[in-house]
């Protein structure tokens, strides 16, 4: 019972996240740009890129929908981390590191009001 409330709270968490951040890429926030126009992502492209972060956070909230809205996550996670790596920042993959696990933990314990 403890176990899935902590899961029920970490899912929260990266869901939130998950709106924070996708809102930001999708309302063009100048940070988001400045980070995303380094790897030559357009406007357009941020744009969409939030909306599937957005997405993928709504996804994680039914049960039917957990894994591939993990997924998503995770994969977008992953795409910046990747990116990270090519401009050998390592302080960027540091902070990334940590939602990408959260993602893989919350696959790991399933969702909470699963049956």
């Amino acid at each position: 019972m403890i176990l899935k409330i902590l899961n029920g709270i970490l899912m929260l968490v990266a869901v939130y996240m998950g709106l924070k951040q996708g809102y930001a890429m999708f309302s063009g926030k100048a940070e988001m740009v400045e980070m995303f126009s380094k790897w030559n992502f357009n406007k357009t492209g941020l744009m969409i890129t939030g909306a599937v972060t957005m997405l993928s956070a709504v996804l994680i909230l039914f049960p039917k929908t957990f894994v591939w809205g993990n997924f998503l996550m995770a994969a977008g996670i992953l795409m910046i981390i990747c990116f990270h790596l090519l401009d050998k920042d390592l302080k960027g993959v540091a902070i990334e590191l940590p939602f990408l696990l959260l993602n893989l933990l919350i696959i790991y314990l399933q969702h909470p009001l699963k049956k």
